[in-house]
């Protein structure tokens, strides 16, 4: 347990430094600016834009899915051409259409969602080219949403700039993008790299090694190892909020996670920029008491949480209760690891959207299990780069319109009137997550045949759950129970893919950039202070009573009744 408060003391002593030096990254400049611009400038110039350039709220969006849209035709191409590309020396063949439109749509949204089974399925093409290339520029992408929305959501009226034909500026796209995937996501990696390899991490072009197993058996005695550039794709898997990784199980196998200290290490790394993203918006919007209090109730949700999960963890085994098993549940768990330090990771992994494991969730106990799938269903507990905090903003403004009306006021936040054009889209962000994690569920059980899943009962249904439900939070974990590799589960996961990533950004984006261009009341004894205690705890309130209400019907046929049957 010693370990589980290091990984919190620890992110939050590294959290602060660097949500300061993001924050400056992306208003004043750093005293780097000269070192970073012999490599921004040639980008710049080769893409013919002007980084200096105000865009409004829906030129900034267009720019986003223009560039998604990009890559996800490039990326498309290489996951199904790689057979005959180069870079590949196991010869791995093309994947199908279905798989390639998942698996684009994966980790275009920084989801990570893997219907291939690891490196098998991927060149190293694939892997560099089309895998890690997203899981840099995707993350930076929502950073760059959040930066837009914080310089407009909770800007100062003084600190307001216009476009040239007088909107609300809130930025510009490929700039902010830029700047993150230069000075903050790449030198980081390069430092987590060199630490993972420092530990036994893989970081080689070689092909598949072969090695004789000490088991005499022919079968057995032989094996093709397949290794490659690990190390640079789990940090900046882990940094990025990606998940995913560069085996199958990810960081449950002992070539991508060798050790307790890189275990650790990966560990801190999923969680340090969410945290950090507070930060910066505090400092960003010189907001302090805001940023704290959205920190604390934060870290007020993921104690509980990881506390749960953990808890679950050290029980018996719930499948084997009756036989009543001495110690904790090890099935599904690396014993280097351990279940304490297996469920952090898993209940960490569900509330940053990161989506990595070093445990089989599919083995969790009920009330792991239940822990993981309320991480994703919540998506603010620190959540994915960027997105997590926007996610929790939608939340503050939900609980700004009630507040407001509890004292009898017009709903407001921050002295801007909260009218009909914003809480439609606030509800819109809000409300797209029941609608397809249930609906999709529901029709996946409607038509016999679909679900694949490895199990017929209470838990069959937390499988299904879980899928779609890591799909829209942009997670990427699984209960790998299904059999998720078919047309249905690759085509209606990437819908849940791509609109749980765009619709919860565009519809704060648009928020912020109406509320800055209203004049703000100045506050008096009837405001609705959303800087207090007061109002933490009432979104909190929000948060949780959200999430149960949409939810707790199928927690009771999923895991509840799970864990009331055995």
């Amino acid at each position: 347990m010693n370990q589980v408060v290091l990984v919190y003391l620890l992110a939050l002593g590294l959290a602060w430094p660097v949500g300061r030096y993001m924050a400056a990254v992306y208003s004043r400049g750093t005293v780097l600016d000269r070192a970073f611009a012999w490599i921004e400038r040639p980008l710049y110039r080769l893409a013919g834009i002007d980084p200096e350039r105000r865009m409004d709220w829906r030129e900034y969006g267009k720019a986003m899915l223009k560039l998604h849209g990009f890559l996800a035709v490039g990326v498309f191409a290489v996951l199904v051409f790689q057979g005959s590309l180069p870079l590949n020396p196991d010869h791995v063949p093309g994947m199908s259409w279905d798989l390639a439109l998942h698996t684009a749509a994966s980790f275009l949204t920084n989801t990570n969602q893997q219907h291939y089974s690891g490196q098998a399925q991927l060149s190293y093409l694939a892997q560099m080219l089309a895998i890690v290339t997203l899981q840099v520029v995707t993350p930076a992408a929502g950073l760059a949403a959040l930066v837009a929305i914080v310089r407009t959501l909770l800007g100062r009226p003084e600190d307001r700039e216009e476009t040239a034909d007088g909107r609300v500026a809130v930025g510009n796209f490929h700039s902010d993008l830029v700047r993150g995937v230069v000075r903050l996501l790449l030198p980081l990696a390069f430092l987590v790299a060199l630490l993972l390899a420092g530990q036994g991490v893989p970081s080689t072009f070689q092909g598949a090694q072969t090695v004789h197993t000490l088991d005499p058996a022919a079968s057995l005695h032989e094996q093709h190892v397949p290794v490659g550039p690990v190390a640079p794709m789990v940090a900046i898997k882990q940094l990025g909020t990606n998940g995913g990784g560069w085996y199958g199980a990810n960081s449950a196998v002992p070539l991508e996670n060798p050790t307790p200290v890189s275990n650790f290490i990966e560990t801190i790394a999923l969680i340090l920029l969410p945290v950090a993203c507070v930060v910066m918006a505090g400092y960003l919007s010189r907001r302090s008491r805001l940023a704290g209090g959205i920190l604390v109730i934060m870290l007020l949700l993921s104690v509980a949480l990881s506390g749960l999960a953990i808890w679950s963890e050290l029980q018996p085994n719930a499948a084997f209760t009756g036989l009543a098993t001495p110690g904790p549940n090890l099935e599904g768990k690396e014993v280097r690891i351990g279940p304490a330090a297996s469920g952090l990771w898993a209940s960490l992994t569900t509330q940053t959207s990161n989506g990595s494991v070093d445990a089989m969730h599919d083995s969790l106990n009920p009330a792991g299990g239940l822990a993981t799938l309320m991480g994703m269903f919540v998506n603010a507990t620190f959540g994915g780069v960027g997105v997590g905090l926007i996610n929790f903003f939608v939340f503050m403004l939900l609980a700004a319109f009630l507040g407001s009306l509890m004292i009898g006021r017009s709903p407001e936040f921050l002295g801007r009137p909260i009218e009909t054009k914003e809480i439609k889209l606030v509800s819109i962000a809000l409300l797209i997550q029941p609608l397809l994690i249930l609906g999709m569920t529901a029709a996946t059980f409607a038509f016999p045949g679909l679900a694949h899943n490895s199990n017929p009962g209470f838990h069959g249904v937390s499988q299904v759950l879980y899928e779609y439900t890591s799909a829209f939070a942009n997670n990427g974990s699984g209960f790998e129970g299904l059999g998720d590799n078919t047309v249905w589960w690759n085509v209606t996961c990437a819908v849940n893919l791509i609109l749980g990533r765009f619709i919860p950004i565009l519809a704060p984006l648009a928020v912020g950039a109406h509320l800055a261009s209203k004049r703000a009341a100045p506050a008096g004894r009837g405001s609705l202070d959303v800087q207090t205690p007061t109002f933490g705890l009432l979104t909190l309130g929000v948060i949780v009573m959200f999430a149960l209400l949409s939810f707790m019907p199928v927690l009771v046929l999923g895991p509840i009744a799970e864990a009331l049957s055995l």
